[in-house]
């Protein structure tokens, strides 16, 4: 397969990658959580969030099977309310945040995800950049900037993962159900997509090996005898 068949497909997966990581940072679907249902024919508070914001649906409880269970499935009908997190936006409400521990852990997921879309972003001005003549050198760097948003994201989605596992062991939150959500798969699919391809981009662009020992010595120059 030629060069500049396979730049072209691993451009192409990079594509798909950023995109899966964009739509990872702007929704607010990484994980649902859910409080224990203690009576019927009344409301219970499931909840999504992201790394900015909140989401709380209300549902009304009618069937006796769910009674010691936790509150959903969140696709139920019921009212929706969301905002972003105090330490966003101070003067908002999202008190299950409000632990200090539960607030870095969120602010530390959100800002190693903007580095992430940092490094995308350079990534794609190496990859404009090298459309010019003579600049393939450029995929180089190119490569290592989606490799490092591929570390970024998957280090984002770790952090969230404690995250959420803090906040369902804490006492301090009402929350004994919980499940990661599309928001969170798509992270997980942009760090494979944006590593993988950032290293094969990376290697594409490294000078070709000898196919066997001899070519290398039979392209050099024969010396000059005196």
């Amino acid at each position: 397969m030629e060069k500049k068949t396979k730049v072209k497909i691993a451009f192409f997966i990079i594509l798909v990658g950023m995109i899966s990581m964009f739509t990872a940072v702007v929704t607010d679907h990484w994980a649902v959580l859910s409080p224990r249902v203690e009576q019927l024919n009344t409301t219970c508070e499931a909840a999504h969030f992201g790394l900015w914001r909140l989401c709380k649906k209300t549902i009304y409880i009618v069937e006796e099977e769910v009674i010691g269970k936790g509150c959903g499935p969140i696709s139920l009908p019921g009212d929706i309310n969301c905002s972003y997190f105090r330490h966003f936006t101070p003067g908002e409400d999202a008190e299950i945040f409000e632990v200090k521990t539960q607030k870095e852990y969120n602010i530390s997921a959100a800002a190693i995800a903007i580095f992430s879309l940092a490094f995308m972003i350079l990534g794609t001005l190496c990859v404009l950049f090298s459309f010019g003549k003579g600049k393939d050198y450029l995929y180089k760097p190119a490569g290592m900037f989606y490799a490092f948003a591929g570390l970024c994201a998957i280090i984002s989605v770790e952090v969230m993962r404690q995250s959420v596992k803090r906040m369902i062991e804490s006492e301090d939150t009402i929350w004994i159900e919980y499940y990661y959500s599309w928001s969170f798969a798509c992270a997980c699919a942009g760090f494979v997509l944006l590593f993988l391809s950032g290293v094969g981009l990376l290697l594409i662009a490294m000078p070709q090996m000898p196919q066997n020992p001899w070519e290398t010595c039979m392209d050099a120059e024969p010396e000059q005898v005196e």
